[in-house]
């Protein structure tokens, strides 16, 4: 056995998972890297609207794929690059489920792939107080020079799996799981003419013809509203399950929304950063390098007093948190 996979890192036009417009592929073999692969494309019909908040975290423009190949019509090249390969990627839910809605919505079928989240391996082997990309492909000595360029990216999640497997004197994904504990997760194979179709995607055609209703800003203390209970029918396999989240500052949607979706994950919602508290989710356009700034609320010095302390316990933006519950950001008034 060998530690052979391929690593994927997606970038959307907009908050519906289903609207891929740019892909990165590392393939792995004998934890090496060997080859590489990235493509612009078109998302699918009616889901190709660009949004500027996207836009301006990866910097692709519509203009930019006008004259690529549809999703659609470009992932059989992905699909035949990916082969029977595990796939790899930090958050997995989201990247798998970009494939998912990108071939749902484009009326096709696709295959079942075993797959690696290297964000919860990341957590399991290294102890940071953000274990986002950067902050983990730093940890594995892969430094992210380009962060969401989708080949930049896919490569950085390829050098994380790899150097958490030496770590676990593992040769194989097999025998990092097995080391671990863990079982490898699978996100079984499709067809959307008769298999139910996934919520991300539900979600997005039921919006189709309607209007999308824009909060205001709202400032002053959010309304933290109640907690719910974890979903005990959860997916064990996304990030959320089983840590108990926090919000702080102001998010693009309401709080109390935000508890709801994280409960549903299998998370549990708390109030207040406590001894229990192992995510916090911060908003206010958070992004990792604000841990080294010091631009940060009150909720998450504390947060970063307790990780120095040795309680493991991880920073988030809102938007990381919208990619794991299958979100779309809320447009804010000015």
């Amino acid at each position: 056995m060998s530690l052979d996979f391929t690593a994927i890192d997606f970038e959307t036009a907009n908050g519906f998972r289903g609207s891929p417009c740019a892909v990165g592929l590392s393939k792995v073999r004998g934890g090496v890297i060997v080859e590489e692969a990235s493509w612009l494309m078109r998302p699918p019909e009616n889901h190709d609207a660009f949004d500027y908040h996207n836009v301006r975290v990866h910097g692709i423009r519509p203009a930019d794929v006008a004259d690529r190949p549809r999703f659609g019509e470009l992932f059989p090249e992905i699909g035949a690059f990916i082969g029977g390969d595990i796939l790899a990627a930090h958050n997995a839910a989201f990247d798998l489920g970009v494939i998912r809605s990108g071939l749902e919505v484009s009326g096709l079928p696709g295959p079942a792939y075993d797959y690696v989240c290297t964000v919860m391996l990341s957590r399991r082997c290294y102890s940071l107080v953000s274990n986002s990309l950067p902050f983990a492909a730093e940890e594995a000595g892969v430094p992210l020079v380009n962060h969401h360029d989708a080949a930049e990216d896919a490569r950085a999640c390829a050098g994380i799996l790899i150097d958490i497997a030496s770590r676990n004197q593992a040769n194989s994904i097999a025998e990092l799981y097995l080391s671990l504990g863990l079982s490898l997760p699978q996100q079984p194979a499709f067809h959307p003419a008769h298999d139910d179709l996934s919520k991300p995607t539900r979600s997005a055609l039921a919006a189709l013809g309607g209007t999308v209703a824009v909060r205001p800003f709202r400032s002053g203390w959010p309304e933290e509203g109640d907690n719910p209970q974890p979903n005990p029918d959860a997916e064990p396999g996304n990030p959320l399950f089983g840590q108990t989240v926090v919000f702080t500052g102001q998010l693009a949607i309401p709080r109390p929304e935000a508890k709801e979706r994280s409960a549903e994950m299998g998370a549990r919602p708390e109030s207040r950063v406590t001894a229990r508290t192992s995510v916090l989710v911060v908003g206010d356009g958070f992004v990792a390098g604000d841990l080294r700034s010091g631009r940060l609320t009150g909720k998450a010095r504390r947060v970063l007093e307790l990780h120095d302390r040795g309680q493991p316990i991880e920073v988030i933006s809102e938007g990381e948190f919208l990619q794991m519950v299958g979100g779309a950001p809320v447009h804010m008034a000015q």
